[in-house]
């Protein structure tokens, strides 16, 4: 399969990019990859617009009263991220 095949029908890699682009920057090679992918997977085009609103929606609540940031335990975000990562790398 040729690269355009592989980034075409990589629904895997797409919602990587589209969770690494909320949450910070994705290279040029990146953007271009993802923008291939979703001109024809309207799974992936749903699925970043669903994942736009919940994290919009989850920074809303993580807001007190008094307007400030409510932070994760520094444990807690390691746990969470070695279980990412492991369901990432055993699928």
């Amino acid at each position: 399969m040729n690269e355009l095949n592989k980034i075409r029908y990589n629904c895997k890699q797409a919602t990587f990019l589209i969770e690494k682009k909320l949450l910070g920057k994705i290279t040029l090679k990146e953007s271009v990859e993802l923008r291939i992918h979703l001109i024809g997977c309207d799974a992936c085009k749903l699925y970043a617009k669903q994942s736009d609103k919940i994290n919009r929606m989850m920074q809303r609540m993580f807001k007190t009263v008094a307007g400030k940031p409510v932070t994760m335990d520094e444990k807690f975000k390691i746990e969470l991220q070695e279980r990412i990562t492991d369901k990432l790398n055993s699928d």
